[in-house]
């Protein structure tokens, strides 16, 4: 190898050097963390960006609510977001889903809440939240809304109601390291409870009027045979 290829690949190797030094260096830190202009996308476990050019989808999220109740999910992340935010929300209806050709638009804005007053079996679905910067899509977040109707809430209670009455002594048990159970809470379930007692009383006192009724008319018949002898 001759002394001028030497200085070639000796001021080659200076270049890079140089060039890989004024490089972005990624920080080994710990959730949140700040955004980096610089990365993609953002890892919400192990707060690091890949260079894939995708967004980042989080695991659905399991929210319940009572039917006619409200619905509220936050789309919210564990590190710092730009200022030139948008968060758009889609709806799945009725099914679990990250797929995104099933979702349709809701809401466009910078509304990170997404509420529902009254929810609904027409709410039942997957809402998906996408926050994007600019015209760069950051994190998608996925929520999965059941409601439960009334009725069937209501029929729980009751059973629990009666599952309670069948203890020894028909007394009520206190919840574990709470107060003890209490009826006034639920009207409607009072209601219920006492009708039906009224209802076992009203039986009860009618088969001991028809187990009665015999005997009467068995001594009745037999006072008429002995006023005709």
């Amino acid at each position: 190898m001759t002394q001028c290829m030497r200085k070639r690949l000796q001021t080659a190797a200076d270049n890079f050097i140089a060039a890989a030094s004024k490089l972005p260096r990624v920080s080994g830190c710990l959730p949140p963390c700040g955004f980096q202009s610089a990365g993609a996308v953002y890892n919400c476990i192990t707060c690091q960006y890949d260079s894939c050019e995708l967004p980042l989808d989080c695991p659905v999220k399991e929210v319940k609510a009572m039917e006619n109740s409200r619905s509220q999910m936050w789309c919210e992340v564990p590190f710092h977001l730009p200022g030139n935010i948008e968060v758009i929300w889609r709806f799945a209806e009725e099914v679990k889903t990250q797929q995104v050709d099933q979702f349709k638009e809701v809401t466009a804005g910078l509304d990170t809440l997404y509420s529902i007053p009254s929810s609904s079996l027409q709410h039942v679905g997957t809402y998906q939240c996408e926050i994007y910067s600019g015209q760069r899509s950051i994190v998608r977040l996925y929520f999965y809304l059941t409601v439960t109707p009334q009725v069937v809430a209501g029929h729980t209670e009751l059973q629990e109601l009666f599952d309670l009455s069948l203890l020894p002594g028909g007394r009520f048990l206190p919840a574990p390291a709470g107060p003890p159970h209490s009826l006034t809470t639920s009207p409607l379930l009072l209601t219920a409870c006492l009708t039906a007692l009224l209802l076992l009383l009203f039986l009860s006192m009618g088969a001991l009027y028809w187990s009665v009724l015999p005997e009467q008319t068995s001594h009745a018949e037999q006072e008429e045979e002995y006023l005709g002898l």
